[in-house]
């Protein structure tokens, strides 16, 4: 294993920091060895084989190209849980692990307490929610049909039921649902623009799906306030509506609620200090 680490460094030092290049170690050495942290920690003088070198070899190569280790490997961590993901969804963040953990923390789940995941990618957070609040019956819509089939798959990995179903927030056709309200909407939507791209990291920007990154045109609100639109039709009386938004942008994301009539808005700052987390209720 320590030769493993070291030719790991050798290989990444010229793309990678030093804290970035000790992280894909320990994930490469999970992966590789199928196991878990603890395991890889405590066997350092595990002797890798010629096959599981072959794999570091062909893994340290798609790192030099800035793929993420995500895709590389096929899954990633989220509040605890193993998720699959591909070039279909977008890698979940520590920030919406945080958006996940307010949701835990304020709402009260009771019988027939509905909640609705709009734009759920790899469906972490519905998932995640109805492990950790089995009392909630949990709906997720995405544009995107291949993004819909990692989400079911990470729904029966994770031995949880979500509702998962194709819709176009922005289209405004009819809801599938047309009777169903919800306790709880939750989102991570687009809202970078796309004269925001030049900026942007190469492992993003070549890799994550553009339609769950850039919101169309130039306004980085269209889809809060296509939501909240949405969510004074859906949201039960003193329902809630959870958001994840950027830091640049959070201001004037809470000003779109306060304007349409949400009250109780509240921007939360995340672990960095960052505007972040939106909360309002109807």
């Amino acid at each position: 294993m320590k030769t493993m680490y070291r030719f790991i460094r050798e290989q990444l030092r010229n793309y990678y920091s030093d804290s970035e290049i000790q992280s894909l170690g320990c994930l490469i050495a999970e992966f590789v060895c199928i196991r878990d942290k603890s395991f890889v920690s405590e066997c350092k003088d595990k002797q890798i084989s010629l096959n599981e070198h072959i794999i570091i070899q062909e893994i340290i190569e798609e790192l030099k190209k800035y793929r993420p280790i995500q895709y590389i490997i096929g899954e990633t961590e989220f509040y605890g849980l193993k998720f699959a993901v591909d070039e279909n969804v977008l890698i979940p963040r520590p920030e919406t692990e945080e958006l996940v953990e307010w949701i835990i923390k304020e709402e009260k789940p009771r019988p027939g307490y509905r909640l609705l995941d709009i734009g759920t990618g790899s469906g972490c957070i519905p998932i995640t929610l109805v492990k950790r609040m089995p009392e909630a019956e949990a709906f997720a819509l995405d544009i995107s049909e291949k993004a819909l089939d990692i989400a079911r798959q990470n729904a029966i990995r994770n031995q949880v039921n979500v509702h998962f179903f194709q819709y176009d927030i922005l289209n405004g056709n009819s809801f599938p649902f047309p009777s169903l309200t919800f306790d709880c909407i939750v989102s991570n939507p687009p809202y970078i623009t796309l004269k925001e791209k030049a900026s942007m990291e190469k492992n993003v920007l070549d890799y994550e799906p553009h339609q769950a990154l850039f919101v169309p045109g130039d306004n980085p609100l269209l889809f809060y306030e296509r939501i909240a639109d949405f969510a004074r039709n859906r949201l039960t009386e003193g329902g809630s509506l959870y958001m994840e938004t950027s830091a640049l942008n959070g201001q004037a994301s809470a000003k779109a609620l306060e304007n349409k009539q949400f009250r109780s808005v509240r921007l939360l700052k995340d672990i960095s200090g960052n505007d972040r987390i939106l909360i309002a209720k109807l």
